[in-house]
């Protein structure tokens, strides 16, 4: 990746509309480990090993500045990647966190006895993205999670092949060295949305149209440079008068590792489904019971979210 080479002091970084209040590091930290303390437990409940399951921060609407302060420890804490629901809002806080690693290498000012900034955090993008922020997410992003259509796959592996624009970010994506994709560009690790609770306003393909996606990938498909690592899917939200809520949840959850299962054996070379990007703050636990190995955890780690 390369850096923001501009060694001048790091704007601030303002609070939009509708930001949330930013909480203090220190309790974003305590959060975080409490959240990752219920996985290892609800992993070991269901008889699983707590390593295999990756908790993935979301910073949707936590104004840059607030993200880059809780970033050491969260780093230090075992976390690598952090999350974005939009590409734009991901995109300027990768900006922001190279220029803050530049200011910092330089030794410029107060960054210079701050914690350590680099190494950077990898960039997921979770929520959907439209044809033409294609080359947004191809400059910067480590991971897309809401593949929901051949057309976004279409619009990506055209940015990618081109290289994509002038990277910001963690410089974790690949770029060139990768066999055939790598020779033609950089390559983005991409999850399949699945929409798993058949709901209409939610994105996501449906189950019966996935084998027939999954087979597109590879070296030899149509999109060479997206490497496919697995399935996303957001669960119904759970009715708290029926007391079949959870059970409800829990199916959604169950059938997308069921339709990874069937899958698994028969993917295209270079396609792996080990990924299940399934659960956030309020469904995590019922999500590992059946699988999950990537929880997206938002409001219980960064606070609540303002209302609209």
């Amino acid at each position: 990746m390369e850096h923001n080479e501009s060694t001048g002091p790091v704007p601030a970084s303002p609070s939009p509309a509708g930001a949330s209040v930013p909480a203090d590091p220190a309790v974003v930290t305590a959060r975080h480990d409490a959240i990752r303390a219920r996985i290892d437990d609800a992993a070991r409940a269901a008889g699983r090993d707590p390593a295999e399951i990756r908790l993935l921060p979301v910073s949707k609407t936590v104004p840059a500045d607030a993200v880059l302060a809780d970033w050491p420890a969260l780093r230090d804490a075992g976390c690598l990647t952090l999350a974005e629901n939009r590409v734009q809002e991901a995109a300027a806080k990768a900006e922001f966190f190279a220029a803050a690693a530049a200011t910092a290498a330089a030794g410029n000012g107060a960054a210079a006895d701050s914690p350590a900034v680099a190494p950077l955090p990898r960039w997921a993008v979770i929520g959907p993205l439209q044809t033409n922020k294609a080359g947004q997410l191809a400059a910067f992003a480590d991971e897309f999670q809401a593949l929901d259509r051949p057309k976004v796959a279409a619009a990506l592996q055209r940015r990618l092949a081109d290289g994509g624009a002038s990277r910001t970010g963690s410089g974790s994506g690949s770029s060139g060295g990768d066999g055939d994709a790598g020779n033609l560009g950089r390559t983005l690790d991409v999850l399949i949305q699945v929409n798993t609770s058949n709901e209409p306003q939610k994105a996501g393909i449906a189950p019966s149209e996935i084998a027939a996606f999954v087979e597109q990938f590879g070296p030899d498909g149509p999109y060479p440079n997206l490497r496919l690592r697995g399935f996303m899917t957001m669960a119904m939200i759970a009715d708290p008068s029926s007391p079949d809520g959870d059970a409800d949840v829990r199916r959604c959850f169950a059938d997308l590792r069921e339709l990874r299962d069937g899958l698994a054996p028969n993917v295209p070379d270079g396609v792996t489904l080990d990924e299940l990007s399934m659960g956030m703050s309020g469904d995590f636990e019922l999500a590992i019971a059946e699988g999950a190995t990537t929880v997206r955890v938002g409001r219980a780690i960064f606070g609540e979210r303002p209302k609209p």
